[in-house]
């Protein structure tokens, strides 16, 4: 079995910065791609950002210099700093664990909840 588990989320102004974080812990070593992935009200989930243990990070189009995904593999831990957030990127934010890129995440934490107030 395998755990994430999210913190950080909250309220931020437009124009402010938060820093997700998510703690793996169990058996993790089936898990080589760590990513964020948001649902906002009425919209499907999306992916965010992604790394590979590696380090290597990929992003959606539209957090591209605002957001930035780092991993540190000793701490199983995956962060995800946002900067200069909007009000679209308000939304419920999820940490995944995946086996590799491309394919689909077998492992999602619970959810933290980002708010971005004009």
């Amino acid at each position: 079995q395998v755990q994430l588990v999210e913190s950080g989320g909250g309220l931020v102004q437009a124009g402010g910065s938060l820093r997700l974080s998510c703690a793996a812990s169990g058996s993790i070593f089936s898990i080589n791609v760590m990513a964020w992935y948001r649902q906002a009200p009425g919209k499907q989930r999306e992916l965010v950002a992604g790394i590979t243990r590696r380090g290597n990070p990929y992003y959606t189009d539209s957090v591209k210099g605002r957001f930035t995904i780092s991993i540190d593999n000793a701490k199983n831990t995956v962060y995800l700093q946002m900067n200069s957030l909007k009000p679209e990127d308000t939304a419920v934010y999820y940490c995944a664990g995946a086996p590799r890129i491309g394919t689909s995440p077998n492992y999602w934490g619970q959810g933290t909840q980002v708010t971005v107030s004009s």
